[in-house]
């Protein structure tokens, strides 16, 4: 009986648990990122060893860069794990949390297995684009994940919605942002770092001009832009609930950064900082649009996870 007590996770404790698995999913988009502006894409041209069924290449930056990012991957899999087998022993347990967990690890490995994939078809610009939305899409399922652990679900629990239009223009706002999303990886496909470097294969590029992509991008994000600011100016009213005032506000405000973030480095030639930054971006507004979506319904804190 000890034992068993001692293996319980309160759900406070599995709120913990679960911010560590979302913040994983953060870190392998933005070390990813890095991997493909410094070049390091075929720093180890094998999987899951770097060269020659070594665990290692050289001592050179690119292999190290490559290699340390795989390892990174292990990591996020072990916290992943972690976090599913404590969905297990969550006191109460519960359905949602399990399936969420999992779906993470299940990410996780797919984008490693995606990511040989890669390695292997020498940073085709296409695998490259879908690695980076399976990635997004794991952010969100981690913000998601991490929201639920806080609050109360199931039969029976409350879930008042606050505003029946915004919520109908949340669901909306998921087709616009897949869009500026795809949109953003064609132009990265299409643009100057293919994830190669001088001394390795040259990696191919998707079949249409920087230039053209880039414009399609921003036309879809002047788009998605315009419709946060609709939401800005439609909250504005004093009966609006104050956690989708905030959420709006939170929302217009990664917009605007992120949109100012991708004239400059288009205006300055796509520097590797502001690309870095860009990405950041896209993971700050992925998680914007889906808090934004889950602030739409009022629920019960989980007791013991409220903050001070």
């Amino acid at each position: 009986m000890p034992l068993e007590r001692h293996l319980v996770v309160s759900p406070p404790r599995f709120r913990w648990f679960a911010f560590s698995a979302f913040l994983s999913m953060i870190v392998i988009v933005l070390t990813g990122g890095a991997v493909r502006l410094t070049g390091s894409g075929l720093g180890c041209p094998d999987w899951p060893t770097c060269y020659h069924h070594r665990i290692a290449g050289s001592w050179s930056i690119h292999p190290l860069i490559e290699y340390t990012n795989r390892i990174v991957t292990i990591v996020l899999v072990v916290v992943t794990g972690v976090t599913f087998i404590a969905s297990w022993l969550r006191h109460e347990r519960r359905r949602d949390l399990i399936q969420l967990s999992g779906l993470l690890v299940l990410g996780v490995v797919a984008d490693a297995v995606l990511g040989a994939f890669v390695v292997y078809s020498k940073l085709n610009p296409w695998l490259v684009s879908l690695h980076m939305v399976l990635s997004l899409s794991m952010v969100v399922v981690g913000a998601i994940l991490y929201h639920r652990s806080k609050y109360v679900y199931g039969p029976g629990a409350r879930a008042d919605v606050r505003d029946p239009h915004m919520r109908t223009v949340a669901r909306g706002l998921w087709f616009l942002f897949g869009a500026v999303i795809l949109a953003g990886t064609g132009a990265t496909g299409s643009g100057p770092h293919a994830g190669g470097s001088q001394g390795q294969l040259v990696a191919r590029r998707l079949p249409f001009s920087f230039a053209t992509a880039a414009w399609f991008h921003s036309v879809v994000a002047v788009a998605f832009l315009g419709v946060v600011i609709g939401l800005l100016v439609a909250v504005w009213r004093p009966s609006t609930p104050e956690p989708l005032r905030f959420g709006v506000r939170r929302l217009a405000v990664i917009a605007m950064v992120q949109a100012a973030l991708g004239f400059i480095q288009y205006a300055t030639h796509v520097p590797v900082v502001l690309v870095e930054l860009h990405i950041a971006g896209a993971v700050s507004l992925s998680i914007g649009v889906t808090q934004f979506h889950l602030r739409q319904t009022a629920r019960d804190r989980v007791p013991g996870t409220r903050r001070a």
